[in-house]
Order: C-alpha cells, then structure tokens, then sequence
C-alpha cells in the first residue's frame, strides 16, 4: 500500500482549502501569483480549479532552474551561492519576486528537493521551503517533510502534493493573521 491509497483525502484537503483561499481573497479583492520549483505548476493547478479563482490568480511561473530564478524571479547569485537554491532565502527571494513581476497582493515561493534522487545528508528528499509574502507580512517555513512519521511512503507525487496543502495553509494563515492585527488595530 502506497501513501496514496492511506491517504486518499489529500487531495480533496487541497480543493478544499483551495476553495477558502480562493473565496477569501476573491471577497477582500486580493490577488495571487505563484513562483513554483519543485511543486511544477501544481499550486497554480489547485488554485485554477476553483470556479472563481479568476478574480484573485494573476498567474504563476515554473522556475525549474537556477538561471530562470534569478532572471525572471530576481533571486540573487550570491543568494544561490551562499545558501543554495534549497533555501529558505531563495524561497524568499521567488516569492518577492513573482509580487514584483505580476504586481499581485500575495506572492508564493517554493523550491525544494521532491526526489527520488537529489537530496543529500544536509538537505534530504523531503526538505522544502515555502514564502508567502504580502504587504505587511512575511513568511517561511521549512516543511522538512522527512520528519512526517509516514516519510517512509512518501514519493515525489506526495511530496508536490503535501507541499501544495501546507502552502495553501500558509497564504490562509498569514492573510487571516495579517486581518486579525488589522481589525484589533495592531
């Protein structure tokens, strides 16, 4: 049995936390745009399968590669350099980015190892780091996805999927955090 079949309602977690965002933005007129590595498009992908998701997604970019970062997104050499592209630096610097470029409210960041190969002892497969960025707002966080108890059935769809879901949480949780300050006059 693969973490697929154990895990079945991943998927429909991701519509429908998809669809809060997308309801959530839509009703405050934010807009998102999306700079995706490891997770290929799959974030964008979620987020476009909401009727609705029109008034809110500008659009997103799948910068695979080192070079496509930093000449689309911005990310600097001495960024990739110093900490490397597995970092939440340059998640950071992607998620800054992708705001400059498509001039959205909310931009996302991630890069990441999703396997089979790639991952060393320092940064094993598993290892990803998600931005979102926001006026007012910043955030990053390493998912360090092979800590999961079930690490053992993660594969790369898992990995993309899971990243997708904690990325989807992260945007929710920092706008409704940045309201909350915003309403009790913080």
């Amino acid at each position: 049995m693969d973490f697929h079949e154990d895990n079945k309602s991943v998927t429909k977690t991701i519509d429908s936390v998809a669809e809060i965002v997308v309801k959530y933005m839509s009703e405050r007129v934010l807009s998102m745009s999306t700079a995706e590595s490891c997770t290929g498009g799959a974030l964008s992908e979620a987020i476009t399968s909401v009727p609705g998701a029109s008034n809110m997604f500008l659009g997103g970019a799948v910068t695979y590669s080192e070079e496509l970062k930093r000449k689309l997104l911005g990310v600097k050499q001495e960024t990739l350099e110093k900490y490397t592209v597995y970092s939440r630096e340059t998640a950071l610097e992607m998620s800054r980015g992708v705001r400059e470029l498509t001039g959205a409210d909310v931009g996302v960041g991630i890069t990441g190892i999703a396997g089979p190969g790639g991952g060393t002892e320092d940064k094993p497969v598993g290892t990803v780091f998600v931005a979102v960025s926001c006026e007012g707002g910043e955030t990053v966080k390493d998912l360090a996805l092979y800590n999961e108890v079930f690490y053992e059935k993660l594969d790369r769809r898992s990995i993309r999927e899971l990243t997708v879901l904690r990325s989807l949480q992260m945007v929710y949780g920092l706008l409704t955090k940045k309201n909350d300050t915003e309403r009790n006059g913080a």
